[in-house]
């Protein structure tokens, strides 16, 4: 038996949901054999934190000597048992793999000459191929029934249901041919958006509009299974967001929520698609301010059934994505501030590598600051500084530069501010992202450092504020992804009115959005 890796058979186990361990448990029930030392070992990893191979062995075999190779070939024979027991855990639960295992048990029967058994297992496989839209098992059944006649010289049935099958097959052919043209336009504005993202404006739109100019997005109607018509949205809503026409990214989300909703026993059986729908819908209705919308939005991702550990992964990240971008949106960095924490502790139950990225501290950072939680602010701003400038976002990693100068302003660390200014201006120099903006916060810092009186330091504030509203005004094009990304004049107005950065949000968030 090949050797198994010891960290494949760990992860294998921790991918498990409960449902699965406890059907891996029932599943092994009756099996013996040594002396059942693969169930030590399957709950000594599952109660591991981190993999330790030493201690696996000890709980194993505690101080009896063993063989590598012994070894090795209990981790193999645990990790083929686990996905034995998630092949069966799957065919009870998943419409693709009940029909696997209907149309295997046709081969059976047929082995078996019980061909009347065979056309009763068909009907039902068929029915259930139809419900679930697997046509390529609708296209195996048909395949069987021609067999079925062919083997028993049944020429009566060839005669009087041949058409009917030749024109079933033509039919499920065409939704599959139709099904693939609209994933490969899917995919072709997908990869164009990733491909081309330097473009923008008319260059930008031109080469979109080139891929989604098909017909079948010109026309619903040509969608003609369920499948299709989630593509036809998926492709279009995505289209309409990349240009920007927000509205009609809007509508075309919440037209394929609806369309998803109205078959449930699809989403039973996989509700990754959805989660990516709720979630889009949710950014929808953020780019066009429809705020009730978008909490209904998010409590729904937040209570979608899960079908795999990847469903939970997704609707933890998105769900509190949104979360943390809709408190600090209205400044309630309060109730930021408890989602965080239970973001925290829940994304333990996931690989940490997955959350260490530029948008999440970027979150982290802001609901921090904006509830006054300077240090522990400062404490993701320094994880955030430490990713590699390569993974993602160079953007961010720039604006991040600035917001650590205003943090270390905000805890009082005045004698570091101007290595910290030097090493800012280096970086944003180098990268191309000294803009006039940035320039004018450094200045700011610095004079705002060595301002010997209250009223020098007003004075300050609200120079920087003017200058700020005169670059708004002359030059528009001079707000960066700096001014888009930190609310930087509510952050002045508190300085000069006496208020918390957060109730200045809340003041703007309550006046931009009455009601």
């Amino acid at each position: 038996m090949p050797k198994t890796p010891s960290n494949r058979l760990f992860h294998l186990i921790k991918s498990l949901s409960g449902p699965e361990k406890r059907y891996f448990k029932v599943f092994t029930g009756g099996q013996t054999g040594k002396d059942n030392k693969y169930l030590t070992l399957f709950d000594a990893i599952d109660a591991q934190e981190a993999f330790d191979e030493e201690a696996l062995r000890k709980e194993v075999y505690g101080d009896e000597p063993i063989q590598s190779r012994k070894y090795s070939e209990l981790k193999a024979y645990l990790y083929h048992l686990i996905l034995k027991s998630l092949q069966s855990y799957d065919e009870k639960s998943a419409a693709g793999h009940r029909l696997k295992g209907m149309l295997q048990s046709v081969q059976v029967l047929f082995r078996r000459s019980l061909f009347d058994d065979c056309l009763e297992y068909l009907a039902r496989a068929k029915k259930l191929a139809y419900q679930y839209e697997q046509f390529t098992a609708v296209l195996e059944a048909l395949a069987w029934e021609k067999h079925i006649a062919y083997t028993q010289s049944d020429i009566d049935f060839l005669d009087q249901q041949l058409e009917r099958i030749d024109a079933e097959e033509k039919e499920v052919l065409e939704k599959l041919r139709n099904i693939s043209e609209y994933r490969n336009i899917f995919f072709r504005l997908l990869v164009s958006l990733r491909k081309d993202a330097s473009l923008r404006g008319e260059a930008f739109k031109a080469r979109l509009s080139g891929i989604v100019n098909s017909p079948l997005l010109q026309d619903y109607e040509r969608a003609n299974s369920h499948q299709a018509k989630v593509l036809y949205y998926r492709t279009s809503s995505i289209y309409h967001y990349a240009v920007s026409e927000l509205e009609k990214f809007y509508q075309e989300s919440k037209a394929l929520i609806e369309l998803m909703e109205s078959q449930p026993h699809l989403l039973q059986e996989d509700a990754s698609e959805y989660i990516s729908a709720i979630s889009n819908f949710i950014v929808s209705c953020a780019r066009t301010d429809k705020l009730e919308e978008l909490e209904a939005g998010l409590d729904k991702l937040f209570h979608v059934q899960p079908n795999s550990k990847d469903d939970e992964l997704k609707i933890h990240r998105q769900y509190y994505q949104n979360k943390f971008s809709l408190c600090i949106l209205k400044g309630d960095f309060g109730e930021g501030l408890r989602a965080l924490q239970q973001h925290l502790r829940d994304r333990q139950r996931f690989d940490e590598g997955l959350f260490e990225t530029h948008t999440f501290y970027y979150n982290y950072f802001y609901i921090a600051f904006g509830a006054e939680s300077y240090e522990q602010a400062l404490e993701f701003l320094n994880k955030w500084l430490s990713l590699p400038n390569t993974i993602e976002r160079q953007d961010l990693q720039g604006v991040a530069r600035i917001l650590n100068l205003i943090v270390h302003y905000e805890l009082g660390n005045y004698e570091l501010i101007e290595s910290l200014l030097r090493s800012a201006y280096r970086f944003l120099k180098k990268r191309d992202k000294l803009h006039e903006v940035e320039k004018k916060v450094m200045s700011f810092i610095r004079k705002a450092v060595e301002a010997p009186s209250k009223r020098e330091l007003r004075e300050a504030y609200e120079s920087l504020r003017e200058e700020f509203e005169g670059l708004s005004q002359q030059q528009p094009s001079a707000k960066t992804f700096f001014t888009k990304a930190f609310d930087i004049m509510a952050w002045l107005e508190s300085k000069i009115e006496g208020k918390s950065f957060a109730e200045v949000i809340r003041q703007k968030f309550s006046a931009q959005y009455p009601g």
